[in-house]
């Protein structure tokens, strides 16, 4: 039974047994995941975030993350978000990780009150990385002139198909610098007393959830069902709640302007870069 239908119901009606929200937040983390592919971020999770966090009747709220990490805006976004909710309601987050919480992945498990991992879980990546490709010897293979105008000598700063050069390269690693703080500062502030003192913490290595334990990264191994039944009762049950979605299990996008062939095709071109994207990153961890 959904939370918002559980308050429809007279408490006298209700059962005494803890029901515990469950929200997953899992994928690639990324603003948009255009027509034809989903993507984790504050707009495709906001709705069951505030339906679980609004069940007055619920203790707690558990959170189940599976994400190789992405943008560190929306991570950010998200996090914020969880803690706020947590705050406004009073209500303890648990976090479980299923196969992996890395890099932003692990920035929103860090939401949690209480991270549990199964002992195989992947955590950690703590943090920042760019990429792209570089096409100079290819154009001029193909007979390709590159033509680039512009107005700001930074303008087209790190243009794939200009030469690389190393004050342009020197830019972008202040940027990862600069986000790689705030994300070190995170994590200090919400593990403190825990974080074990280790050189290799916030070097981008991910470990194992046993070794997460261990360096303090996470708290202890366990399965939701198992934890929640231990922290609440045998009885305990456990409620997904989940964004609304699509016939076929997508989140419904606004769409405006033509609709025509063209479009689609220009579409589902960029779902298939998203996805070739998506597998990279899920791969870095063995998955």
């Amino acid at each position: 039974m959904f939370a918002f239908v559980k308050r429809l119901v007279p408490k006298r009606f209700r059962k005494s047994h803890k029901t515990i929200p469950v929200v997953r937040l899992a994928g690639q983390i990324m603003p948009d995941g255009g027509r034809f592919q989903s993507a984790l971020n504050l707009e495709s999770v906001a709705a069951a975030l505030e339906a679980a966090f609004e069940d007055k009747d619920a203790p707690a709220v558990a959170l189940v993350v599976n994400s190789p990490g992405g943008s560190p805006v929306q991570s950010r976004l998200i996090y914020q978000r969880i803690r706020s909710l947590a705050a406004e309601h009073g209500k303890k987050v648990f976090v479980f990780v299923e196969d992996v919480a890395a890099s932003g992945g692990y920035m929103i498990a860090l939401a949690g009150d209480e991270i549990i991992v199964d002992p195989t879980s992947i955590v950690g990546s703590i943090g920042v990385v760019s990429g792209g490709f570089g096409f100079t010897e290819l154009i001029a293979k193909i007979g390709v002139e590159r033509r680039l105008y512009t107005s700001g000598e930074n303008k087209a700063i790190l243009d794939p198909f200009s030469p690389e050069k190393p004050d342009e390269v020197a830019v972008l690693q202040a940027l990862q610098r600069e986000i790689h703080e705030v994300f070190i500062a995170m994590v200090k502030e919400r593990r403190a007393g825990r974080l074990k003192d280790d050189p290799d913490l916030f070097s981008g290595l991910f470990w194992t959830g046993a070794r997460g334990v261990e360096l303090g990264l996470v708290d202890r191994l366990g399965s939701l069902r198992e934890v929640m039944r231990e922290l609440y009762g045998e009885k305990t049950e456990l409620d997904l709640v989940e964004s609304p979605r699509s016939l076929f299990g997508r989140r419904l996008p606004a769409v405006r302007g033509r609709a025509d062939g063209q479009a689609i095709a220009d579409a589902a071109a960029g779902a298939i870069v998203r996805t070739l994207e998506e597998k990279a990153l899920w791969s870095r961890f063995g998955l």
